[in-house]
Order: structure tokens, then sequence, then C-alpha cells
């Protein structure tokens, strides 16, 4: 039999495309910045801190013991070899005692920036001129030995006696010390955001994405550290990252909710042809957002003479052209 084949249907369907119910297309969320958000600004447990504390005191004492032991015996048995396991004891103890010493003097420098805020915004509010001057001459000494600031300490040095208001001498050390820095630090955040995006947009690996958004933001976070003065080992690093990023999730600001997000990510081309791209642009964007919060918590002074960085315009540099787009 040949000819169309026809199907008679108990009743007409009453769904048509016109009244079809759209299809749910959620917004790309930035999963793995939200996971590292939430696992750096995490309460610790004090039952996990004594546990974690105790195991590694046992463990280390247990060390020193066994150590000691066979030392003792290596000694008796073979005097030169003994002598020779025990230099070896002393040059590992040395090497500990000097990364302890410079995670301490990381801690050291952290606290001298901190301070140096402090003092800078409390002479603003008060307007308080030599509290001002105290804080140019710390600024001076954090950066007497950095060859970056050669000019811009002459130029201070040779014009802060012009200047008899405490605003205005704060406002001339931001702008002849911390500008070509900020400039640095700002290219680290730009660098930061396009790795981040980039490996959540083509690595299909599970917990990729949020392995190099930790390891991305914990570089970025010490390196602008560093650029302000604030070297900071790796206990010094951990301790940033965790200051920022609890800051920003108390604030909310790590959160897509909001217009810069939704303009950059949610309206993009990109986000709608790949939900992945979607989500690289998301991670790249807070990012960015985690990079300007860090310039804010290690610049010794806060914004005044210098408009905060545009979280919006550095993300539009950092992933413009990223993706063709």
């Amino acid at each position: 039999m040949k000819g169309p084949v026809l199907i008679d249907l108990d009743a007409p369907s009453k769904v048509t495309p016109a009244t079809a119910p759209a299809i749910q297309d959620e917004a790309p969320q930035g999963a793995a910045m939200q996971t590292v958000a939430a696992i750096a600004a995490r309460r610790r447990n004090p039952l996990v801190r004594w546990f974690w504390s105790l195991l590694l005191t046992l463990i280390g004492f247990a060390i020193s013991l066994a150590t000691w032991s066979y030392l003792g015996h290596l000694i008796d048995r073979s005097p030169l070899l003994g002598m020779f396991f025990a230099a070896l004891v002393v040059l590992f103890l040395c090497v500990c005692a000097a990364i302890a010493i410079r995670e301490v003097m990381a801690f050291v420098r952290l606290g001298r920036i901190d301070r140096v805020q402090t003092r800078a915004a409390q002479a603003h509010l008060e307007g308080d001129l030599k509290e001002a001057r105290g804080v140019v001459d710390d600024l001076a000494t954090l950066y007497a030995k950095r060859e970056d600031t050669a000019w811009g300490r002459a130029e201070l040095a040779d014009r802060r006696a012009e200047v008899l208001d405490a605003d205005g001498l704060l406002n001339l050390a931001e702008r002849s010390l911390l500008v070509p820095l900020d400039t640095r630090a700002l290219a680290e955040v730009q660098a930061a955001a396009r790795q981040v995006a980039l490996v959540t947009a083509v690595v299909p690996l599970a917990l990729a994405d949020v392995f190099a958004a930790l390891t991305a933001n914990i570089r970025m976070i010490r390196r602008i550290a560093e650029i302000y003065g604030g070297r900071s080992g790796t206990l010094g690093s951990l301790r940033l990252v965790r200051t920022v990023l609890t800051h920003l999730v108390a604030t909310g600001a790590v959160a897509v909710g909001d217009d810069m997000i939704q303009s950059v990510a949610g309206g993009g081309l990109m986000s709608k042809v790949s939900r992945r791209f979607g989500e690289g642009i998301v991670n790249g964007a807070l990012t960015a957002r985690v990079g300007v919060a860090a310039v804010e918590v290690c610049r010794p002074l806060p914004f005044q003479a210098v408009k905060r960085p545009s979280v919006t315009r550095l993300v539009q540099r950092a992933l413009t052209g990223l993706f063709g787009g």
C-alpha cells in the first residue's frame, strides 16, 4: 500500500510551539569562585583545630624521639656516620628556623601596613598634620630600599614641606608613591581574572576550575602584597586570602546577582552559546572583584586622591577578546 499513513488521535493536543513552556536556562553563577569563597570564609571548628594541633604535636614528638634514639645508636656503631647524620639534622633544624623567622617577619610586615592604614585613615578623618607627617615618614621607610619608588620618594621629599594640611600631604604621598604600584597590582588582577576565566571555559575536568580559581587567587593576593611591600610567606598568604574572602562573603560581594556581573556575563553572547564560557566569564569577574578587595587590604593608604578601581572596567579590560567577543 502506497501513500501517507494517517493516525487518528483521540483528542487533539493542546500544546503547540506557541503555548509550550519556555525552557529555563539558568544563568551562570560562577560555581568555582563561590566554592573558593565558601572554603576560605568557612569558620573553623575549635575541636578540629585542637585535633590537628595535638596530632601534629604527637607526630613531631614521636619523630623527635625516634631521631634521637637512632642518632644515639648510630654514633655507638659508627661515630663518623653518626656525626654526619647529626650534621644533617642540625642543618634541617636551621632551615626550619629560617622558614619560621621568615613567616614571623611576613606577619610583621603585614602588621606594619595595617598600622599605616589605620593611622592614615585617622589622619584623614581628624585632619591631623602631625599624624599625616608620621604616616609619610613610615611610607618613606617602608619603600626606602625599593628602586621602583625612587622617583616618587624624591618628589615627595621635595614637595612635602610645601603642603601644610593633612589631606594634601597624604594625597601627595598617594600620588607620588602608590600610583605606579597600583598599575602593577591591577595588572596582576587582570592576569588572574583572565587565567581563571580561560581555565574554567576550556578545561572540562571536574574540580579543575575550583583548583585553578583557588591557586590563581592565592598567587594574585600574594603578588599584590609583595607589590605594596607586605611580602608574605605561606601562612601570611593564607591569612590574606582568608581576610579578603571573609570580608567579601560578609558583605555579599562574592555574588552574581548584581548589575555588574549580570551585564558582563549574563548578557554576553558567549554565555548564551556555551555555558562553560559563561561560567568562565563569571569566575573571571569574581576574581577581579577579589583582586580589587586585595588591593584595598594591602595598600598602605586608602583611595583618596586616586579614584578606586572600577571593577566593571577592570573586568572588561581583562576579558575583552578572550573568547573572541
